[in-house]
């Protein structure tokens, strides 16, 4: 590019099958090590090496060392979420998904970074925004005063939250249903208050959210 920020090196990370493999599978905001993430890619532990080297240097992941083992984690939500609109852009211009056993559990529900994905996730958003708790449009969504104190009385300190470097809240286009669920640090908040009190826990080996079913049951009741 002869003007801008240039794209086309981070393009490139991502680009390879190999890397976005790894990136994909710490979408759900864990630090995984260089064998889990081998294994997520498909490729040997020393190819994995240089793969994570090279989205390290690039500024894509953050390496960390604890006792013998290193582990690996995106260096931010901006990456995670590129990453989700890539997948929601590739699903309408290429729209052949790889599928497998966890499909439908995923589509269904799914961190996204640090927040609920999938269609639970846009049955929230859409609850928010329809009775007057979110407001604006495209990318840039606000809590009303009425937000304000719906989220505050389900047990979120708005006061605690980081938001220096970002807005409270945002709009993520959601890959698989192509519409919007609620990203940024309130997103990420009810995502957190959602474990705390039951409702929901991270699938082990995958990026899918699983509900309790009293946790549907007060889901539903509070957004359905």
């Amino acid at each position: 590019m002869k003007e801008g920020p240039d794209i086309s090196r981070i393009a490139a990370l991502i680009g390879d099958p190999a890397r976005a493999n790894m990136l994909t599978a710490l979408m759900d905001g864990r630090a995984l090590t260089a064998s889990e993430l081998a294994g997520e890619a498909g490729v040997t532990a020393q190819t994995a090496s240089s793969h994570l080297g090279q989205l390290a240097d690039g500024g894509m992941v953050i390496p960390r060392k604890q006792g013998r083992h290193k582990y690996f984690e995106l260096s931010g939500p901006e990456v995670a979420d590129v990453l989700e609109g890539l997948m929601g852009l590739s699903a309408r211009l290429a729209p052949r998904v790889r599928t497998g056993p966890r499909d439908d559990a995923l589509r269904q529900a799914r961190v996204c970074y640090n927040h609920l994905a999938g269609r639970r996730g846009i049955q929230m958003f859409d609850a928010l925004m329809a009775r007057g708790f979110l407001e604006g449009s495209g990318d840039h969504v606000a809590l009303t005063p009425a937000g304000e104190s719906f989220v505050t009385e389900f047990g979120v300190d708005l006061s605690a939250l980081p938001t220096r470097r970002r807005p409270p809240c945002q709009a993520c286009l959601d890959w698989s249903e192509r519409r919007s669920h609620l990203g940024g640090p309130v997103g990420r908040a009810m995502f957190a208050r959602m474990e705390v009190l039951g409702w929901l826990r991270k699938d082990a080996e995958s990026r899918a959210v699983l509900f309790s079913k009293a946790g549907e049951a007060a889901f539903e009741a509070m957004f359905g």
